[in-house]
C-alpha cells in the first residue's frame, strides 16, 4: 500500500510524532491505526531510555474544583525550561492535577507506601479470604493479586487515568515523554479538601 500525504497528516495529528517517524511507521505497516500503535510502542521504549536523564525544570500545575472544596498542586518536572513553557506539557500538568483531585492518591509510587500499611492490607486480605472459606494454599496467591489492586488505588502512577481508564497515569506520562521528547516526572503533589 502506498503512503499518502493524507495518511501522514492524519497520523501526525493523532500522535504528534515527527514527519520521518510517521512516514517510516506507515511504510512498515501500511495502515494508520497499526502505525499509531507501532509509534506508541516505540515511544514508550524511548521513554524508558529517557527516564535516566535529569529532570530539574518544570512547572507547578494546579486545579481547584468548581465548588472550591478541593484543590491540588502538582510538581511536574522536565529537562528544559523550553519544554516547561510548552502548552502540551502544561496541559499534562493540569490533567494530572485534575486526576489527583478526583482519584485522591496517597503516594506517588509503590516504594513510597510504608511497609506497615502494605502488611496491614495483606492481613486484612488474608482474613477476608479465609472468612470466604478459601483454602490456605490459594490464599497467598489471592493476596498477591489483590495487593496489586491496593497499589492501584493508593499510588498515583498506577491509578487508571480518570479521563481514560484504559491506561494508567504512568502510561499517560510515558506517552507525553514519547511525544515531547524529554524525561517527564511527577516530583510531588498535594491535595487539600475541606473537612479532611
Amino acid at each position: 500500500m502506498t503512503t499518502t500525504t493524507e495518511m501522514i497528516k492524519r497520523l501526525r495529528a493523532m500522535t504528534g510524532a515527527g514527519m520521518l517517524d510517521v512516514k517510516k511507521a506507515l511504510d512498515e505497516t501500511g495502515d494508520v491505526d497499526k502505525a499509531a500503535a507501532l509509534l506508541r510502542e516505540r515511544g514508550i521504549a524511548k521513554a524508558a531510555k529517557k527516564a535516566e536523564r535529569t529532570a530539574r525544570e518544570g512547572i507547578i500545575g494546579s486545579y481547584v474544583h468548581h465548588n472550591g472544596r478541593v484543590g491540588v498542586l502538582v510538581e511536574l518536572n522536565c529537562e528544559t525550561d523550553f519544554v516547561a513553557r510548552n502548552e502540551s506539557f502544561r496541559e499534562l500538568a493540569r490533567n494530572l492535577a485534575l486526576h489527583i483531585a478526583m482519584a485522591n492518591p496517597e503516594y506517588l509510587r509503590r516504594d513510597e507506601v510504608p511497609p506497615a500499611a502494605v502488611e496491614a492490607e495483606k492481613q486484612a486480605l488474608r482474613a477476608q479470604a479465609l472468612e470466604e472459606g478459601k483454602p490456605e494454599a490459594i490464599v497467598e496467591k489471592m493476596i498477591e493479586g489483590r495487593i496489586g489492586k491496593f497499589y492501584a488505588e493508593v499510588c498515583l502512577l498506577e491509578q487508571p487515568y480518570v479521563k481514560d481508564d484504559k491506561r494508567t497515569v504512568e502510561q499517560l506520562i510515558n506517552e507525553a515523554v514519547a511525544t515531547i521528547g524529554e524525561n517527564i516526572q511527577v516530583g510531588r503533589f498535594s491535595r487539600i479538601a475541606i473537612g479532611q
